[in-house]
């Protein structure tokens, strides 16, 4: 019986379709199919399978009907055989029942681009004789949209691993912009304490004008101020001094007894002692064998 194409079958007759809609809806389909009996020979196939083959090269009317579709699977060399060998085994599989149904995605890729097909196989319902459909859909945006979106994930990953490196970098660097901040102040303290503050004393013990004694103690404050090294964990901290607990604090930590820090600061022994008593307070230590000093070492 000839086919829809008028040609002769080389092994079988073709399939006889119920209803010329069967063939139609066969034919309307996009994915590339082919109808072959238990031994592989293609007995019809759709039009979009038709056209591609006559894409990939053959002939006009070239229909693949008669041709044993396992033989040239397994006829195939070079970078598609792999390919190719799995298709043959899996569509046998099938034959033999070993498998309900076989799926396999493959690169084609031709001159116009890359392409990837997307293969299944699958026994053909019915009491009649075993017939393999195996259809053949194209699915080249998906497989793009898979390597973009692969590409996207490496790029983030990449990224991410530069991001860490920046943040270890600038860990880095803070540390050690720390650490001159710390030497920096560090050696404005000691110049303030030995080339500014003993002369500063001198000021105070001379018998100045009021006002100008005003000024030297503004100057004594500020310097106490500014050479305080607790400063900052105090501000942490929350705890709010004066600006002459602060005086008597950092004169404490110096190892200054209460007599030399009244002297310094030119106030009575009582007012340094009340000084010393809120200074207690204010850190928190009750305990009184908690040495003063030795606090305020520990958190400089």
């Amino acid at each position: 019986m000839p086919d829809t194409n008028g040609q002769s079958m080389k092994n079988e007759s073709p399939l006889c379709y119920s209803s010329e809609e069967a063939r139609t809806v066969l034919d309307s389909l996009s994915a590339h199919i082919a109808i072959m009996d238990e031994s592989g020979v293609i007995l019809d196939t759709n039009r979009a399978w038709r056209d591609f083959a006559v894409k990939s090269g053959m002939q006009k009317d070239y229909t693949s009907i008669g041709e044993n579709y396992l033989a040239l699977c397994d006829a195939i060399k070079g970078e598609d055989g792999a390919d190719s060998r799995a298709v043959a085994a899996g569509i046998r599989d099938v034959i033999d029942r070993s498998v309900d149904e076989f799926l396999y995605d493959y690169p084609c890729h031709s001159n116009d681009g890359p392409h990837w097909y997307y293969m299944r196989a699958i026994r053909m319902s019915g009491d009649g004789p075993l017939r393999v459909i195996v259809s053949h859909e194209e699915i080249t945006a998906l497989k793009l949209s898979e390597e973009a979106l692969r590409k996207s994930e490496e790029q983030l990953k990449q990224q991410k691993v530069e991001l860490e490196e920046s943040n270890i970098a600038l860990k880095v660097l803070l540390k050690q912009r720390e650490g001159d901040k710390s030497d920096l102040e560090q050696k404005v303290i000691t110049n303030v304490k030995e080339m500014v503050l003993p002369y500063l004393e001198k000021l105070k013990r001379v018998n100045l004008k009021p006002k100008d004694k005003t000024v030297v103690d503004i100057i004594d404050s500020h310097l106490n101020d500014i050479i305080s090294p607790m400063m900052q964990k105090l501000a942490n901290a929350s705890i709010i001094l004066t600006p002459q607990e602060i005086q008597v604090a950092s004169l404490v930590k110096d190892g200054k007894a209460s007599k030399e820090i009244a002297a310094i600061l030119n106030v009575s022994e009582t007012t340094v002692h009340f000084h010393r008593k809120n200074l207690r307070r204010k850190f928190g230590l009750s305990n009184s064998q908690t040495n003063l000093r030795s606090y305020l070492i520990s958190i400089s």
